[in-house]
């Protein structure tokens, strides 16, 4: 099979520039900023790297993307940062925080340096508007969990060795904002709305405006959240893949449904995805995620005729098969059995490459996965848009649709259009849990959602409702993260969070 992966150059580490040393400018080859820009083979290769900052181990390389869901109700692991995190014991030294902002200022300062840089290069003007256009889009990327997890960080904007850059104070959520949305409307304009070849990959006009509506649904902004998740739909590019488990396969990569993900190609470019899932159950679900799939009449299990206690798997949302690993399932050519998954006594399918019938030939170990994370996908932009238009003007045809073209995928039935804002606001959440579990994603829903101090402070129980943990969340603090020590260390300038010290 072939994977259309970004590739990637010696000359690719050049490209670091920006927040105190995690944005030095300082050749770390025999390039300067003088002689490097001189050819469009240089300026691919600067822009890759710029792309190649997405697998740093604080954004979506190792097994990053999937711990989030261990922030949130819907998984569990027993030890490190993110349990840490999930039970309220993190301060401004957990590593984790430290990971994500200096791979976020690592893809900053490539993406400045590449703006700043590329009108030097004899090149196609087309090619460089479309070659500052990625890097926009990327750099917004970038700055999302700086403005989202921290509430604050740095603006820089510009490729340069000047000192001063590691002095810098924090810039408001707002002015980060700003900018994230001003870089998704210039990388929008200037975009194509698709690649051929070994381009596939690349950010198109679509990713733009699926993440600008990800950005303004999360800000509260839900008209202008709705706007820009419609012309995403309008714009026709894209469909929900016909098979929810399928769309998660090596082989199904790239499809209709994808709007961007960050590609990986072993053994070039690998994640721990599958170790981490199957063999270590890192990532493992809890019965209340489990339980809240409804019956396949669309009902909650406490509600429908059809749920049986004694067979709780049976006449279920089929989602719910498709993306967690249940005793007595099949996964890997074989039967599921009592304690192969202990944690909680689940597992999760979706993100692993592994087949339910089918006996894989060899284990995938030490980190060697090489399955595309996505970003963002289309039946993500139709919930957005029925949650960001039902907010902003209530229920709708519209609305209903967008849920329905989700819903009917996964085999369940449509949706009872009488419900009401509020009635359809709890449906809407329900079924983003449901649809996107096992992507990392909840967790920014419940904070965004203020639910996070309800559904997380709570004790967690096994598959046979043995208690295994305590989960905490103090809603005066935890709704955003720490500024690291590491970066406070590095910068007297920047000021802490509340709740945190100084």
């Amino acid at each position: 099979m072939k994977k259309n992966i970004v590739p990637f150059f010696v000359a690719a580490t050049f490209f670091i520039s920006g927040c105190a040393k995690f944005l030095d400018t300082s050749p770390s080859d025999k390039y300067t900023q003088d002689n490097y820009w001189q050819t469009q083979e240089r300026a691919l290769a600067g822009l890759n790297g710029v792309y190649a900052s997405l697998m740093g181990n604080g954004l979506y390389g190792g097994n990053t993307p999937l711990l989030f869901e261990n922030f949130s109700p819907n998984t569990y692991h027993y030890s490190g940062d993110d349990n840490l995190i999930a039970t309220g014991q993190h301060n401004a030294n957990t590593g984790l925080f430290n990971s994500v902002w200096k791979s976020a200022y690592g893809g900053i300062g490539r993406a400045n340096n590449l703006i700043a840089n590329i009108d030097k290069v004899p090149m196609d003007a087309a090619l460089i508007k479309r070659y500052k256009a990625e890097a926009k889009f990327l750099r917004a990327v970038y700055y999302f969990p700086l403005w989202n997890l921290f509430g604050g960080a740095p603006l820089i904007l510009t490729a340069t060795n000047d000192a001063s850059q590691a002095t810098l104070p924090r810039n408001t959520a707002d002015e980060l904002l700003t900018q994230i949305l001003k870089d998704l409307d210039e990388a929008a304009t200037d975009l194509p709305a698709s690649y051929s070849g070994a381009d596939k990959g690349r950010a198109t006009k679509g990713a733009a405006l699926a993440l600008k509506a990800r950005v303004l649904l999360f800000a509260g902004r839900y008209a202008d959240a709705a706007a820009a998740a419609q012309q995403v739909i309008n714009s026709k590019t894209y469909s929900v893949f016909p098979n929810y488990r399928a769309l998660f396969y090596l082989e199904n990569e790239g499809n209709q449904e994808v709007i961007f993900d960050v590609q990986f190609k072993y053994p070039e470019f690998t994640h721990g995805f599958d170790i981490n899932l199957d063999q270590f159950n890192n990532i493992a679900p809890l019965p209340g995620l489990v339980n809240d799939y409804y019956a396949i009449d669309g009902k909650p299990i406490a509600q429908s005729a059809l749920y049986n206690a004694a067979k709780p798997y049976e006449n279920r949302d089929p989602r719910l098969l498709q993306t967690i690993i249940v005793k007595g399932s099949k996964f890997k050519g074989a039967t599921v059995i009592e304690g192969q998954y202990p944690r909680t006594g689940f597992s999760q399918k979706k993100y692993s490459v592994y087949k339910d019938d089918a006996a894989p030939s060899a284990a995938i170990v030490d980190g060697q996965s090489e399955l595309n994370y996505i970003v963002l996908r289309y039946a993500d932009v139709l919930l957005m848009f029925a949650e960001a238009q039902n907010e902003a003007v209530g229920p709708s045809t519209a609305v209903f649709d967008a849920l329905d073209a989700v819903r009917t995928r996964a085999g369940m039935p449509v949706y009872d259009r009488t419900l009401n804002k509020e009635q359809l606001r709890a449906e809407i959440r329900h079924e983003r849990r449901i649809e996107l579990a096992g992507e990392g994603l909840y967790y920014y829903d419940i904070r965004r959602w203020k639910t996070a101090e309800t559904v997380m402070n709570t004790e967690l129980y096994n598959d046979k409702n043995q208690r295994i943990d305590t989960r905490r969340f103090n809603a005066t603090r935890d709704y955003l993260w720490p500024v690291p020590s590491q970066a406070l260390q590095e910068n007297t300038n920047l000021s802490q969070n509340a709740g945190y010290g100084k």
